[in-house]
């Protein structure tokens, strides 16, 4: 067999071996792409993964700042300071007391019309609307009253079963934190 035909011959193999769009989607292959490989924000916690998908549609400048501080490495080891039972759990304070931001100026507000609702993720601020940098919060229950007041940036998409863990307080003692945090397609 010439060298060209045994390329033809690989090629051939292989693209039979990959499902079609339709049968991948039907049997589930094709999950994590759905969306055609959206970004996520993934949280390895002290309490397990959560997932967010980012909503750059909502919120394009918040979601490509909570990307770059992901990215670099900014949330890793911080932890969740103000966690409010039936309403949110907060982190992303350097400090650890909501009194702390990143190196980057704050965030011109985007607020949308998304509900706050469970899974949500919201960028915290004082209360000045534009005043967002670092710190967010993930709603435990709805919290309808926020809608429009906060920018809302993503939702959890898996993990909620971890957000729902982790441990109260405000302040909170030994608080759960955030072990790494990663930015990738799904």
């Amino acid at each position: 067999m010439t060298e060209d035909k045994k390329k033809a011959a690989a090629k051939k193999s292989t693209a039979a071996k990959k499902p079609t769009a339709a049968k991948a989607q039907s049997s589930g292959q094709l999950e994590g792409t759905r969306s055609g490989g959206a970004e996520h924000l993934v949280l390895e916690t002290t309490k397990g993964n959560i997932v967010i998908k980012f909503r750059p549609d909502l919120a394009p400048n918040h979601v490509a700042h909570i990307k770059r501080l992901a990215e670099e490495g900014f949330y890793n080891g911080i932890v969740f300071h103000r966690v409010i039972d039936g309403f949110m759990a907060q982190t992303g304070c350097p400090h650890g007391t909501g009194t702390g931001g990143s190196k980057y100026p704050n965030l011109k507000q985007e607020f949308n019309a998304e509900p706050h609702v469970r899974g949500t993720a919201s960028m915290a601020r004082s209360s000045n609307p534009d005043s967002a940098n670092s710190q967010f919060f993930i709603c435990f229950d709805d919290a309808r009253f926020l809608d429009r007041q906060y920018t809302v940036w993503g939702q959890v998409v898996e993990g909620m079963e971890n957000v729902d863990k982790i441990k109260r307080g405000e302040p909170v003692r030994d608080p759960d934190s955030i072990i790494k945090a990663t930015v990738e397609a799904r």
